[in-house]
Formats: structure tokens, sequence, C-alpha cells
């Protein structure tokens, strides 16, 4: 067997059919004899448990302890030498788990990282998956990474093992797979990105989704930065000029607050909105050439998204260190930034 599929999943029912039909016919290999499928329920309440049976792949549970915890639990069950990672909401390429594997080949990579992609059509979708397309495009020209996420990830199994896997006291999805490909570069590991190996996602819908997703990244992402506060510089998915896009929209919206006391905030916000112009052209100019139908919103969502992880941050490091088991889901997130 070369590889052990894992997906966490909570109150999954719905999706783990379309999930594991994508699995079972992965061209190339061969389920059951080349790789096997383990789903771990994370303390559903609904009928999660029941469905993979039905698909020939095993189930584990556990308490509900998070997406971090079940992808270790499935981890430490696996029968493979190379571990890969999906969300129970995302659909596999028919080619997504050869793709996933191949870079293997080479024996000193120990990490992979595939990519998103939708059919979807709504304007919101368009621009998430703009996002991910202008990072992917900035990903595909490094010889490696250090930034590798779980809805299309795969690990050496002894690695993952010997490193101990995901920090569990992330207790929603957030940053906890960020965080283990930081670790790993730390070390020297190398990872690679491969843009063939790519699942299907439902993106963000609205506005409210949107902006909620971006405040739980920033907010979790606070509190990796207290453990690694070099990767506020950015890393290999981050585009360096985002914090500073944050910084930018501080100081915009900060003149707009002094000006109601003195004319001196708006040179302040003047400021503060060129040198937000000019970081975000770059992306700008990617969605003019990738999705130019959705331009006309695209500095909008640009704002927004800055203004949320921003709000996240502050929130996060506002929030004391023993906080982080215990706060509200509202601060957690699916997907990465």
């Amino acid at each position: 067997m070369i590889a052990s599929v894992i997906v966490p999943a909570y109150n999954a029912e719905t999706l783990l059919p379309k999930l594991l039909e994508s699995l079972r016919s992965q061209e190339g290999l061969t389920f059951g004899q080349d790789y096997e499928i383990i789903v771990v329920d994370d303390g559903s309440s609904d009928l999660t448990s029941a469905i993979p049976p039905k698909y020939g792949a095993q189930v584990l549970t556990q308490p509900n302890a998070g997406p971090a915890a079940a992808r270790n639990h499935g981890a430490h069950a696996a029968q493979a030498p190379l571990l890969a990672f999906t969300d129970a909401d995302c659909i596999p390429a028919p080619d997504w788990l050869a793709s996933l594997l191949s870079p293997f080949a080479d024996p000193q990579v120990i990490g992979v990282k595939g990519v998103y992609r939708t059919h979807e059509r709504g304007t919101i979708p368009r621009f998430v998956q703009a996002e991910y397309a202008h990072k992917y495009e900035r990903m595909n020209r490094l010889p490696q990474i250090d930034f590798v996420d779980t809805y299309s990830a795969a690990y050496r199994r002894e690695n993952f093992l010997s490193e101990g896997g995901f920090d569990e006291r992330f207790p929603v999805p957030s940053v906890e797979d960020q965080e283990f490909s930081f670790r790993l570069a730390r070390k020297g590991y190398k990872m690679v990105f491969q843009p063939q190996a790519a699942v299907y996602h439902h993106h963000d819908r609205t506005l409210a989704e949107y902006i909620r997703r971006k405040f739980g990244i920033g907010y979790w992402k606070a509190f990796l930065l207290r453990q690694m506060p070099e990767k506020a510089r950015g890393d290999s998915h981050t585009s360096p000029t985002q914090p500073l896009e944050i910084l930018a929209v501080g100081l915009l919206g900060l003149g707009l607050l002094l000006a109601f006391f003195h004319p001196a905030g708006w040179g302040l916000a003047c400021l503060g909105l060129a040198a937000f112009l000019i970081l975000t052209m770059p992306l700008r100019r990617f969605i003019q050439r990738y999705d130019p139908a959705i331009l006309w919103v695209a500095f909008f969502l640009i704002l927004i998204r800055a203004l949320a992880l921003g709000f996240g941050l502050v929130a996060g490091f506002l929030s004391p260190k023993t906080k982080m088991r215990s706060v509200n889901r509202f601060a957690g997130t699916n997907q990465q930034d």
C-alpha cells in the first residue's frame, strides 16, 4: 500500500458521499490495494460514522477535539508510508492522489501541497478563487515552500509522526496546518508545491462568510505569530505585501478618525489610501488577467480582507494564551489565508 488518505469529519454526513465516491476512483491507483481511506469522526452528532463503511473506507471515532487531533488520530492508524489529507467539504479531481504523490519520487521531499479549484460562478467565490490563484502563481516559481494546508496535502508518515503531527491546542479549523509546515521548514525539510493536485471546493458564498473566515484566520494567526514571529513578514503562500496592506488600512482608518478633530487627519488618511493602492496593485492586475469580470469589486473586497484580518489579529493578540482551547467557534475557519 502506497498511501493512506485521511479525512477529518464533523457532522459531515451530507458531504461525505461525494467525497468518498471521488476518492474511491482515483486514476492510476487501485483503492484497497494502493491506498486506503480513513475517515475520523470528530464527535459528530449526526450519522457521519455510518457513511464511510458504505464506501469501503475505515472510520475512526473520537470525542470532539478539532481537526488537528482527528488528523493525528488517522495518521497513527494509517498503514501506508505516505499520508494524504483532504477535507470533508472537498471533491478531489480524478488524478488528485496520483498527482499529489508524484513529487515523493524525490527522496528529499517530505511534504507536498496541492490546490483549490471551484465550479462556482458567484462574485464572492470567484474572488476567493482569484486570491488563491494569485498565491499559487507565486508558489509555482519556488523550488520549495514552507506552507502546506490540508485541503490537499501529503507527508511522509515517518516524518509526520517523528515531528509530532499537528498541534492539537488548535481546537477548530484554523492555522494548525500552517504551524506544522512552518515547524518543518524551520528544521530544513523540503516541501514542494504541486499545482496538478486539485480538489474542488465551495468557497464563501456571501460577504458575511468571507469576513467571518478572514477574521478567524487573523485571530488564530496571532497565536501562531507568538510562537513564530518571523512569519509576520510573510511566507511562501502569503505575499510579503499583505501585512503592509493591513498596516496601510490601519493608517487610513486612523487618519479618518483624527480628521474629526484635526485637518491633518486627512493627510494621514490619504497617505494610507495611497499606500494601499500601491501595495494591492499586483493582485488587482492579476485579477484583471485572471477574471476581469470581478475587477469592479476587487478593490472593495481586498479592503475588506485587510480590515477583517487586521481586526482578527488584534483580537487574537489581546486574547490570553490560556484561551487557545476555549475560544468561541466564531474564530474558526475551514480555509487558509
